[in-house]
């Protein structure tokens, strides 16, 4: 434990807090010790990993649990692929904990800085139409519930918590750990092009039909997007990696320090703006690689950006994002980041954006330092008349209210709560909010 007195702030620098104090917890113990001192003291207790959620939902005034040290693989997987890890573990060392036993991740969100139960508590997701996000890969959780004990759920104990519970928000008990599906270990051939916008949107249901992943970029301003297509191959195919040198030409001087320096130009001379994305569009791109899944999925962004991220039924995309287009257009907005769409499958998890539908994500960014506000006001009104869901860990308005409707479980889910956490020691402004009180 150590006092503090420190202020907590996270990634994207959109929430900050003054915890009461902080906990280090090493073991599963440890954490259920702290859980029990907060609530015997009737203080408020969250869990935070890398705190890049955009929202609040990690945000803790009472005690914050910091989760760092609560990390590594427990134990050896099983024969059937199961592999259990501590809350804390963080993504992107998973790749490296499984590889002596030849297994991996069955799908990856495109950053990996994220703590393995931040990462399902909030939704996370890569892409992939025949893949769901990274709860719909748990087979088990260890939680500290509201009352101080510990609790096994997977399919042999508790299972009708198991929708609940890998995708909790944080709302229903503290995360210690985390049991996933895993498969073997696999390559994935990249290929990655600047198309015309017109032609992915107009071709974007068969795009994502046909391929085993596959998401685009469209830069405002310019009539090209950049399609990254992914193909499954066997660990034995073979990898054709990129050179370091080319690697790092696209991915550290490109892509983060003369993107940073470009976006930064765009703040302070807005008119350059569009001029400089049609010169990105231009250069991005066009090129094929094989690797093994993990250097494929993801990717270092050192550009700090806000962002805000809405779950759409598929089929509505194209439309969505053409209107979008024509917004910018519209209100001579100068928008330095690209538009990102992804895709997954539908799930059964209660509280999931993908829940009972397949699904399409469009998300919208904004340089650190710009205003957010307006332009994300305006394209989020566009996503809710087209039934989005709003990404749990990423800015949007919607409260409770609102809510409900978007998800048939939600009042099933509000009722695990009320059983688990009666007293909402693990609750927070931010799940008030998006939960009711």
């Amino acid at each position: 434990m150590t006092a503090t007195g420190a202020v907590w702030r996270n990634w994207a620098r959109t929430e900050q807090a003054r915890p009461l104090r902080v906990e280090r917890p090493r073991t599963t113990a440890a954490v259920q010790r702290a859980v029990r001192a907060a609530g015997g003291s009737g203080i408020p207790i969250k869990a935070v990993g890398s705190g890049h959620s955009f929202t609040g939902i990690a945000v803790a005034t009472g005690v914050q649990l910091a989760l760092d040290d609560l990390s590594g693989l427990i134990g050896r997987p099983t024969a059937d692929g199961l592999a259990s890890f501590y809350a804390g573990t963080l993504l992107r060392d998973i790749p490296r904990l499984l590889a002596p036993y030849g297994l991996a991740m069955t799908n990856l969100s495109d950053i990996d800085g994220q703590s393995i139960s931040g990462a399902i508590s909030t939704g996370t997701h890569g892409t992939g139409a025949r893949h769901g996000g990274l709860a719909g890969q748990v087979r088990g959780l260890t939680i500290i519930a509201g009352d101080g004990e510990i609790m096994r759920i997977d399919d042999d104990d508790n299972a009708d918590l198991l929708p609940a519970v890998s995708l909790g928000l944080g709302a229903i008990g503290i995360i210690a750990e985390v049991t996933i599906a895993c498969v073997p270990r696999f390559l994935l051939e990249s290929v990655e092009q600047s198309e015309p916008l017109d032609d992915v949107l107009d071709s974007l249901a068969e795009r994502v039909a046909s391929a085993d992943h596959f998401e685009f970029f469209w830069f405002p301003h310019t009539t090209t997007a950049l399609t990254k297509t992914h193909t499954r191959l066997p660990a034995t195919a073979g990898r054709r990696t990129l050179p370091f040198v080319k690697r790092w030409v696209d991915e550290t001087l490109m892509g983060n320090r003369v993107f940073r320096a470009t976006c930064f130009a765009g703040t302070v001379l807005p008119p350059v703006i569009p001029a400089v994305n049609r010169l990105a569009a231009k250069l991005a791109g066009n090129r094929r690689f094989t690797d093994l899944s993990h250097r494929v999925f993801s990717t270092k962004r050192t550009v700090r950006f806000r962002e805000m991220e809405y779950a759409l039924p598929a089929e509505t995309v194209p439309t969505v994002v053409r209107e979008i287009e024509a917004l910018i257009a519209q209100r001579r907005w100068r928008i330095s980041f690209p538009i990102e769409v992804r895709f997954a499958a539908a799930d059964s998890l209660w509280l999931s954006t993908a829940y009972g539908r397949d699904t399409g994500y469009v998300a919208v960014h904004r340089y650190i330092h710009e205003n957010p506000a307006r332009y994300f006001a305006a394209v989020e009104a566009i996503l809710m008349e087209h039934g989005g869901r709003p990404h749990w860990g990423k800015m949007h308005t919607l409260d409770a209210d609102s809510l409900r409707s978007l998800y048939p479980r939600f009042d099933d889910f509000l009722a695990v709560r009320d059983r688990l956490d009666p007293r909402r020691l693990f609750s927070n402004p931010y799940l008030t909010r998006v939960l009711g009180a």
